[in-house]
């Protein structure tokens, strides 16, 4: 058993992890509420550009693509996926929920990948599996613009358009609620939905908004070409942009409630702790007193000895 300094010892340290934990759980339940309103309040916004671009490549006349970004390829042979994750650790399960579905996701579809990521911790561990890692970007911040994504935009649209992948899937966390993040693949390039036959595929896929049954027509001005080459690639953008909101989202509330889980641990360790100390103090404190008390009674014999000893000797001078 542990010795009452030891003990005592484990104490101080549990309490000093204990003081960061809650000072981490702090700083993320300040950033999760604004995080949360970024994201909520660019939601809509995108989920309504995709849905507009869905319509208007339904609405295509005689089967003429709109766009090139809105033109699917009669054969995939090579995808991309970018992944985001966090720059920094101490969030659950966030980081490893997104990157082995991610990684399962690259494997059932059965084709050469080409990762992108987007945050240190998917590219560390990517790097350690061998994945196929053409480039990473990192320390976005916790306020990111759509400037700030454009690089990572304008480097999987030009892969895109130059043909050197087929596909390209976004990989990253849905914010549902504080308790709930959900890791999810959007089907990004070419902005049509993606279909398979695989349902394990299928549940890693992210919901796409319902094409409209209307048979509405688009009316252009200048023309077609003209409004699409513009409203397309930042439509496109968007759907990128919203998804990192998503991720830092996730990100921030996984963060608080894993602190919150080690603030709490702590605490009970502590006062299972301070039993145990409490106990090998108690043994500690009886052994003391046993052995005060075996002395006393060792000193009481040798003292009954002596007197017996005296007493005999004056009975001989007697």
């Amino acid at each position: 058993m542990a010795t009452a300094g030891e003990v005592k010892k484990r104490i101080r340290s549990v309490k000093n992890i204990s003081q960061i934990t809650r000072a981490l759980e702090a700083v993320s339940a300040s950033r999760v509420r604004k995080s949360q309103a970024r994201v909520l309040a660019s939601r809509a916004f995108a989920e309504k550009a995709w849905e507009i671009l869905l319509n208007v490549q339904s609405t295509g006349t005689k089967g003429i693509p709109l766009h090139p970004l809105l033109t699917a390829r009669p054969e995939i042979k090579q995808v991309m996926i970018v992944l985001i994750t966090s720059d920094r650790g101490l969030a659950g399960a966030f980081n490893s929920n997104i990157i082995r579905v991610a990684q399962r996701f690259a494997h059932r579809i059965g084709k050469p990948v080409r990762y992108v990521s987007v945050g240190k911790k998917g590219r560390d561990s990517l790097i350690r599996s061998g994945a196929n890692v053409v480039a990473e970007f990192s320390t976005f911040g916790s306020d990111p613009t759509v400037a700030d994504i454009a690089p990572v935009a304008r480097l999987a649209i030009d892969e895109f358009l130059s043909g050197t992948v087929d596909d390209v899937f976004i990989a990253y966390t849905d914010f549902v609620n504080t308790l709930t993040q959900r890791p999810v693949v959007l089907s990004w390039l070419p902005l049509l939905p993606f279909s398979t036959d695989d349902n394990i595929l299928k549940e890693s896929l992210k919901d796409i908004p319902t094409v409209s049954a209307s048979n509405s027509d688009y009316e252009y001005e200048p023309d077609p070409a003209a409004i699409l080459d513009e409203i397309v690639p930042r439509f496109t953008e968007l759907q990128l942009y919203q998804a990192l909101l998503e991720s830092q989202a996730s990100e921030h509330s996984a963060r608080m409630v894993a602190m919150r889980n080690a603030s709490d641990n702590a605490t009970q360790l502590i006062g299972d702790l301070t039993l145990v100390y409490n106990k090998v103090r108690q043994a500690a404190i009886t052994a003391e007193i046993l052995d005060i008390v075996g002395g006393a009674e060792a000193l009481q014999s040798s003292i009954d000895s002596l007197a017996d000893k005296i007493l005999t000797d004056v009975a001989k001078l007697n």
